[in-house]
């Protein structure tokens, strides 16, 4: 039997992957649809009652989540949890107050931590741990999901949002009409995300997504854009660097994504997925004990033991 989607390794560069978050870390921001998703990540959160004394925030630089949960939350304790030493630079920095203020913010609740580190960190049970636009970039997406599963206290949850297959779809028909390799790694279903949820012990999860079109008016400001996002992860991309004669050859291609304004569209699949924590099943005896004068009362009444 083929092993279940929710279970096979993912078909992924992770040497790309920290390449990508290298230069990501030497943005001035998160990327500008990261933020976004944030933001409407944050919305979400009215549907939840719990409020949580102390939450995690995975990736926390490139998923533009400590403004969003400093808002939300102004009283929680934040880890904010980074996967390399430069993004880990770049959340300390964003704590620093000037000489001259007085005032206390929220951000003076954070603690920055490397991933690495995180359990050792984390003193007491979290009851939310936020990851935004980040899964996707995860070889191991289950052991990550029991990570969370295991930092959050009974009544926690968590709350993710990340890319799905539908992503840059015009791309891809584009690099398959050229014959050309993928021009992104795969994503991973927001199905299989649920079946992974409940498999790491998470309960009622639900799973939703939306299809975002972000537009440019020329084929450089849209290549810019997405090396802003990340890059191409997938282990079957183009060997080696592309020559000048080939991005123009792109950008010439690029063309045929224009719409009736003129302008090059392509698409975002956005899956969210939120889950609480499962409750804890009670054990099974598997033997019972009974007492040696119990025992010889039901010999004696014909009774019997299960």
């Amino acid at each position: 039997m083929p092993e279940p989607a929710a279970q096979r390794p993912r078909h992924i560069d992770e040497v790309a992957v920290q390449r990508a978050l290298k230069r990501l870390a030497t943005q001035a921001a998160a990327p500008w649809l990261h933020q976004e998703v944030a933001r409407r990540m944050a919305e979400r959160l009215a549907i939840i009652k719990l409020q949580p004394a102390r939450l995690v925030d995975w990736w926390s630089f490139t998923g533009a989540g400590a403004d969003v949960l400093a808002t939300a939350y102004p009283q929680a304790q934040r880890l904010e949890v980074e996967p390399t030493a430069a993004l880990l630079k770049r959340s300390e920095q964003g704590h620093v107050k000037p000489w001259w203020s007085l005032k206390r913010s929220p951000a003076d609740r954070a603690t920055v931590v490397a991933e690495r580190d995180f359990e050792a960190a984390l003193t007491e049970p979290a009851q939310l741990v936020w990851a935004n636009m980040m899964l996707h970039a995860v070889a191991d997406p289950p052991a990550l999901l029991k990570r969370w599963q295991s930092a959050l206290g009974a009544d926690g949850f968590v709350m993710f949002s990340c890319l799905g297959p539908d992503t840059l779809r015009e791309l891809s028909a584009l690099y398959r009409r050229l014959g050309w390799p993928a021009p992104t790694m795969s994503f991973v279903d927001m199905h299989d995300l649920g079946d992974m949820l409940v498999r790491a012990g998470f309960a009622d999860p639900v799973m939703d997504q939306e299809t975002l079109k972000l537009s440019w008016a020329d084929a450089p400001s849209l290549l810019a854009e997405l090396k802003t996002l990340g890059g191409n992860a997938s282990p079957d991309r183009w060997a080696g660097l592309r020559t000048p004669r080939w991005k123009a050859h792109l950008e010439a291609e690029l063309a045929n994504l224009k719409g009736p304004d003129g302008r090059l569209s392509l698409s975002f699949e956005i899956a969210y997925g939120h889950a609480f924590k499962a409750a804890p099943k009670s054990a099974t005896a598997t033997q019972t004990e009974v007492s040696l004068d119990t025992m010889r009362t039901l010999i004696r009444a014909g009774g019997k033991t299960t």
